[in-house]
């Protein structure tokens, strides 16, 4: 059997709101997708100087990356320190 933290893909934050370094495979999985997209969208965009563009692109990855983290992560909410 697992424990139940062992199983988040994003754990929560020790300290403050939100979620820390993926624990799983799969979470860095979606980290790397994100990262590799976002570079992705400035190579192509910021060259041809559509800021706006790539800001849009980055936000939608942003949101998706949110989304993620909320579905297979711990959780959220305010920490002082203890689990």
């Amino acid at each position: 059997m697992t424990k139940d933290g062992d199983t988040f893909w994003f754990p929560a934050k020790r300290y403050g709101w939100g979620w820390g370094p993926p624990t799983r495979w799969q979470g860095w999985v979606v980290m790397g997708v994100y990262v590799l997209l976002l570079a992705l969208s400035a190579a192509v965009f910021l060259p041809h100087d559509n800021a706006v563009a790539f800001l849009a692109c980055a936000a939608a990855l942003t949101v998706a990356l949110v989304i993620a983290c909320w579905l297979k992560g711990e959780r959220p909410r305010w920490r002082w320190g203890g689990r």
